[in-house]
């Protein structure tokens, strides 16, 4: 049972819309960022720790959070990278043999406030209709001063390179050391799902930071290149696509989620532009053009890479593998000719869904037998 003493908070939009709930006794008030909302119904320990929700509040539309208590297994990264979260109800006991402690402890311990008692659903469908934006949780029944300077001082999303922010500073390894097959990833804000996932399929990864030139990795003779999902507007990522051209040219296979997705298509002359409210969930469909099968998807994305079913504008050398039956954007493309692909959604989803986990078999299948660049 969690002891945190709640008080009247608020969620203040930058429309001046206003929510009223609780939030518990936490520093780092008031947290201001773009407000954002999925639709996971679990594993929202993943999602709270996942780096590429740095920057965001994030409001969950399932109605009780919390109940499993939070872990030491289940963190994608080091520690929540959320700035906020917003909840219906926030579990006060949990129930699981896994669990360490309760969520609210949890977010607590790493200051991040929770603002719970909050019609959701009301909340969800404004921002489905006006689109992202940007937020300031505080303490109190309505905004005061300091949160008001906090909203208004905020930074758009677009032009921000938060890779550079999220990723290593130095180099590491993961997995067996004398696993047959080598692959370099590129931390962008990598979860620690896909790392484990390269593991079991015989693979050590040097996990390599953000703006490593090409020169680095290819001396590491990787029999492969991941690049990965991350937060923040892929534009601003300037130093990426240089250095992705250089290894796709030494025949090196390179495949890229999410973020890594978007810089493969920025690579080859592709634009990205933001996306109304984004996609974010457990429960996106999406269709293989090659087979016309059709995948749940996981997925946690703010842009996307222009284009549509007939091809990329601006990227002749590109190929669209999959498009979102939603909207219609993007959601896959490869090289007509290199061992180059990308998509935009999370095949190594933590709970899941699972529909799209033979990508890293398909990979694999381009890194061959390991014997090096």
């Amino acid at each position: 049972m969690s002891l945190l003493r709640s008080n009247p908070g608020f969620l203040l939009l930058e429309d001046g819309t206003l929510f009223r709930g609780q939030v518990d006794d936490v520093a780092g008030l008031p947290a201001v960022a773009e407000v954002v909302f999925t639709t996971n119904m679990s594993g929202y320990q993943e999602v709270f720790t996942d780096p590429s929700y740095r920057a965001q509040i994030v409001v969950m539309t399932a109605p009780m959070i919390g109940n499993y208590g939070a872990n030491a297994e289940d963190p994608e990264s080091a520690g929540p990278q959320v700035s906020g979260v917003v909840v219906r109800e926030l579990s006060r006991s949990h129930s699981s043999w896994r669990a360490h402690e309760g969520l609210g402890a949890y977010l607590s311990r790493a200051n991040i406030p929770v603002l719970h008692g909050v019609d959701t659903r009301r909340l969800t469908r404004h921002l489905r209709t006006v689109g992202v934006l940007r937020g300031v949780i505080g303490a109190g029944n309505t905004p005061d001063a300091a949160a008001l300077a906090a909203l208004g001082g905020c930074p758009s999303m677009a032009g921000l390179d938060l890779a550079t922010v999220v990723s290593t500073n130095e180099r590491y390894v993961w997995g067996d050391a004398d696993a047959p097959r080598h692959i370099v990833a590129y931390d962008y804000g990598i979860k620690h799902n896909i790392l484990r996932l390269f593991a079991e399929r015989g693979c050590r990864v040097t996990v390599v930071p953000s703006k490593t030139p090409a020169t680095e990795v290819i001396a590491l003779k990787p029999d492969g290149v991941f690049l990965s999902n991350g937060p923040g507007d892929p534009e601003a990522v300037t130093y990426a696509p240089a250095a992705v051209r250089e290894i796709a040219n030494a025949g090196i296979p390179i495949f890229g989620i999410c973020l890594g997705h978007q810089i493969l298509g920025l690579t080859y002359g592709a634009k990205t532009f933001k996306l109304p409210y984004g996609h974010r969930g457990g429960n996106h469909p999406v269709k293989d053009l090659a087979t016309g099968k059709v995948l749940i998807t996981s997925q946690n994305h703010g842009f996307a890479v222009e284009g549509t079913e007939a091809g990329i504008p601006g990227a002749p050398e590109l190929e669209v593998t999959n498009v979102n039956l939603n909207d219609g954007s993007v959601e896959g493309l490869k090289h007509r000719t290199l061992p180059v692909f990308g998509v935009q959604y999370h095949p190594e989803a933590a709970p899941g869904p699972h529909d799209a986990s033979g990508l890293f078999d398909a990979f694999m299948a381009a890194v061959g037998s390991g014997t090096g660049a």
